[in-house]
């Protein structure tokens, strides 16, 4: 079952996994880099202020082991003493520590990036059920976590090994000199054979951090179904979404088709397109679309401006340029501004008519409509699904 796991997951990690894992503290992190960086500042340290260092330890020591009676008869003088004594090692040591407190932190930070989250030192009584340590101890990230760290204390101890048998008659040999010679003496052979353990750590971390990303990138692979589950989480389930969308539609047209009865005129193609005008010359600057449709929206269009007397005019190039370039509930566009008016001032002809019982206007006009506005010359049109 692991392995299927394993196969399954093929597909890198989302940035939303990323975001997520990094929240919960699970970042790429080398151990190596930390242990080589300190090295390597601690012996820089010692090789830049190691005699001053021992001065100043010579001196607080030299300082601390001068008595006297008047001194001795206080009662509290060994705890001062002791006082002076620790606040003097603090001011030479504390500096150090700072330092390579530091260093570990930005050793920390160039492998695995800043992250701040309390999650891990949150409890988790899960971690107490030794049935999944086992497993994750004989897993095989852990194998490998296992024989990386006894490769790299193996390495670390041949060569510990052979340069401590290399100089061991030049350690016996210090033991003739004087004390601050042997010391200084003992320092240069102590930093020559960090220097070749710190050799052996540089190796480890340049192989180790890279190797460790690689590692935690695959283990955050995900498998299509978790790809599928994050897609609905960020974007919501599709089929919610598309039935959120036919009910917009749905009460777009019903709020569109109660605007036909208070048109002034409809436009027809005859029975393939229909588009609802008004116009109020004191409020609108252009005849205004109020309803458009296709095919059976169109035929629903005519019939309700027939039921409230509305005017359905047939008026196939106008109908199918302002059905492709009129918006809804905007004005109409200006190249059209001269056909439109051409109609409109027909049905108000008609109704004047009507209402004084004369003459009916002449026949229905036919407006100009510039040729690049009717979409049967454009190639490929076609109308929008109502």
């Amino acid at each position: 079952m692991a392995d299927q796991d394993a196969q399954d997951r093929n597909l890198p990690a989302s940035p939303k996994k990323i975001a997520r894992s990094r929240a919960e503290g699970q970042l790429p992190r080398s151990r190596d880099l930390p242990h080589f960086a300190l090295m390597v500042s601690g012996g820089a340290v010692l090789t830049a202020a190691g005699p001053r260092i021992v001065e100043k330890l010579r001196q607080t020591l030299a300082s601390a082991l001068q008595f006297d009676a008047s001194l001795l008869a206080r009662p509290g003088f060994m705890g001062e003493r002791l006082a002076d004594m620790t606040i003097a090692f603090a001011l030479v040591a504390g500096p150090i520590a700072v330092l390579l407190m530091l260093v570990g932190i930005a050793s920390n930070l160039a492998s695995g990036g800043w992250n701040w989250t309390t999650k891990p030192l949150q409890p988790k009584f899960t971690h107490l059920n030794p049935l999944p340590g086992l497993k994750r101890l004989f897993s095989g990230q852990g194998l490998g976590a296992a024989l990386k760290a006894v490769l790299l204390a193996l390495v670390l101890g041949v060569v510990g090994g052979l340069v401590l048998k290399d100089r061991l008659a030049t350690y016996v040999g210090i033991m003739s000199v004087p004390l601050p010679s042997a010391l200084a003496y003992a320092g240069q052979q102590l930093m020559g054979g960090l220097a070749l353990l710190a050799i052996a750590l540089a190796l480890f971390a340049a192989v180790d951090v890279p190797l460790q990303r690689q590692l935690w990138l695959r283990r955050m692979r995900m498998t299509r179904e978790e790809v599928k589950q994050e897609l609905k989480e960020v974007e919501g389930n599709m089929e919610v979404k598309a039935r959120m969308r036919a009910r917009m539609r749905e009460m777009a047209r019903r709020r569109m088709l109660a605007a036909v009865p208070q048109a002034d005129l409809v436009v027809m193609n005859p029975t393939h397109y229909a588009v609802a005008l008004k116009y109020d010359e004191g409020r609108m600057a252009a005849p205004k679309v109020v309803a458009k449709g296709a095919d059976l929206l169109a035929l629903r269009i005519r019939d309700l401006a027939k039921d409230a007397k509305v005017p359905v005019l047939q008026q196939p190039v106008l109908a199918r340029a302002l059905y492709a370039h009129a918006e809804l509930d905007r004005e109409i566009p200006a190249a059209l501004f001269g056909a439109v008016a051409q109609v409109l001032a027909y049905v108000y002809q008609l109704r004047a008519a009507m209402r004084s019982r004369d003459v009916a206007p002449p026949d229905l006009p036919h407006p100009h409509v510039p040729p690049e506005l009717d979409p049967h010359n454009q190639p490929g049109w076609a109308p929008d699904e109502d």
